[in-house]
């Protein structure tokens, strides 16, 4: 991304008695976190792998992260049985549409602007499956039976994603949020963290 802004300036704080003091250039962002591995640049792809497959297989959970045309943002969970979203090919996969709250926030979203990303969790585990692409509505397929639900009923809508980049995300929030131990969750035998 080309610098827009003064590498190395940072933006004094709106009201100087506020103490913020803003990051608003890439060059400074980079100089402060430094280059990315080179190994995290090599493990992005376009297609599905058979471990990317496996992880789908296996997650009953997602959030869908969505924005409207004016870059206002929403974040959704998705979630049914392991293996609810389907591949369509090596490119493509499809969410069928739960009933829910109705609000379509997410939907709405892509009907003004068609770039969404996934972030897929498998209870337990240590694997994270950022998947970001171009999402379009859908009121049929023929993979639509497919999707339907345990309780019979088939999705009046889904969310189809031709996959732009897919890969494994660091685990290292799981670790530190301790997200999978039961003894950090709150209200657990009447205390939790914090």
């Amino acid at each position: 991304m080309p610098d827009t802004i003064d590498a190395t300036a940072d933006r004094p704080a709106t009201a100087p008695a506020d103490g913020y003091v803003e990051l608003r250039s890439h060059g400074r962002l980079r100089e402060l976190m430094g280059e990315p591995y080179r190994i995290v640049i090599d493990k992005v792809h376009a297609e599905l792998t058979d471990d990317d497959r496996d992880i789908l297989a296996r997650s009953p959970f997602c959030l869908l992260a969505t924005s409207d045309a004016l870059g206002n943002c929403d974040v959704s969970p998705r979630g049914d049985g392991p293996g609810f979203t389907h591949v369509v090919d090596d490119g493509t996969i499809a969410l069928p549409d739960r009933p829910g709250n109705r609000r379509a926030d997410s939907f709405h979203n892509i009907l003004e602007n068609p770039h969404a990303g996934l972030l897929y969790l498998i209870p337990g585990g240590k694997e994270v499956l950022r998947v970001n692409g171009r999402a379009r509505i859908l009121t049929d397929a023929p993979f639509f039976d497919a999707m339907t639900a345990p309780d019979g009923r088939r999705p009046q809508l889904a969310l189809l994603l031709e996959i732009d980049e897919i890969y494994l995300h660091c685990p290292a929030s799981l670790r530190r949020s301790a997200l999978w131990d039961p003894q950090s969750w709150p209200g657990q035998d009447g205390r939790g963290r914090g």
